[in-house]
């Protein structure tokens, strides 16, 4: 019997690493460098509190004599060596950089998986349902698409804060983050979600679970739902590269995640204050995080796009 398992898994492994998808991904070599770069900045991220020379938010760790600290340059009065430099405060850019990359991180994954959920139940309902449901439901869509996704992010921020009461607003901010950009960007997962399932909802194995009287919402969800989650990883993946940058934008607008919380969009901002007066590094290294971690996670989204496209094989 374990001899029998021991050979299921080893023939599992076997077709999986024959499979298309991976036999695309091992004939590119600049995905799997982004692939590499994408896990060595989300491993860095998750384990900061044990890889991070410095915990940036503890005020006991802090010494404002090592301020403005040049990257691999002793401090003046104590002699530290920091190797990304130090901000204002004398926090240490790396460690800053390691615990501002995880609320990035966390405030995109829970923002797509926010826009992802919603925008496929909308999608499924308005292509089951039709008739008004799926018009009003659609033009909603449409509205909503003439308007920049960073300003309806703004907007919804905004309503949210002034609701909230203001001894909660700081607690409360990366969530109302969090649903402000899923609010802004549920409309591409609707669409693509409204025209595949419009698809397999005309097909014969749909129409034959009807005659038989199996139940709607059992059709939508084990029938249909699987078979439109292809073009959904897709979007979710590059929409993970925007919600990155959207919260990025709004934390530079002073408007994301509070101060004592800071993100790399938080870092860049107050790098930007000293930029022109030769603390260059300051803003260098969080944008530079920012940019590699976008660009990674586009090439990637990018890459299974095109591994998934029956057309291009």
């Amino acid at each position: 019997m374990q001899l029998i398992k021991m050979r299921d898994r080893m023939n599992f492994f076997t077709n999986a690493w024959d499979s298309d998808l991976v036999w695309s991904f091992r004939q590119a070599p600049l995905v799997m460098v982004a692939a590499l770069m994408t896990t060595v900045i989300v491993l860095a991220a998750v384990l900061a509190p044990l890889i991070a020379p410095h915990d940036p938010f503890n005020p006991a760790t802090l010494n404002l004599m090592d301020g403005f600290t040049p990257p691999m340059t002793p401090n003046a009065m104590s002699g530290q060596v920091y190797l990304l430099g130090t901000d204002n405060q004398g926090r240490d850019i790396l460690s800053t950089i390691l615990y501002g990359a995880r609320i990035s991180l966390f405030v995109g994954f829970s923002a797509v998986l926010f826009a992802m959920v919603l925008g496929i139940f909308v999608g499924l309902v308005s292509a089951w349902r039709g008739g008004w449901i799926d018009s009003t439901l659609m033009r909603v869509a449409d509205i909503q698409l003439s308007f920049p996704s960073i300003l309806i992010a703004l907007f919804i921020f905004g309503v949210a804060r002034s609701l909230i009461p203001v001894a909660y607003r700081e607690q409360m901010a990366i969530w109302v983050l969090i649903v402000a950009i899923g609010l802004s960007d549920w409309v591409q997962f609707a669409r693509v979600v409204r025209g595949a399932a419009l698809v397999e909802k005309s097909k014969e194995y749909v129409q034959a679970a009807q005659a038989i009287g199996v139940r709607p919402s059992r059709i939508v969800l084990t029938h249909i739902l699987p078979n439109v989650m292809g073009p959904v990883l897709v979007i979710a993946t590059i929409g993970l590269a925007l919600a990155i940058i959207a919260e990025a934008t709004l934390s530079f607008l002073g408007v994301g995640v509070p101060p004592t919380q800071p993100s790399l969009g938080t870092l860049i901002r107050i790098g930007q204050g000293f930029l022109f007066s030769g603390e260059w590094w300051i803003i260098l290294f969080p944008s530079l995080t920012l940019l590699a971690l976008a660009l990674s996670v586009n090439l990637l989204g990018d890459w299974l796009r095109d591994a998934l496209n029956p057309k291009l094989k």
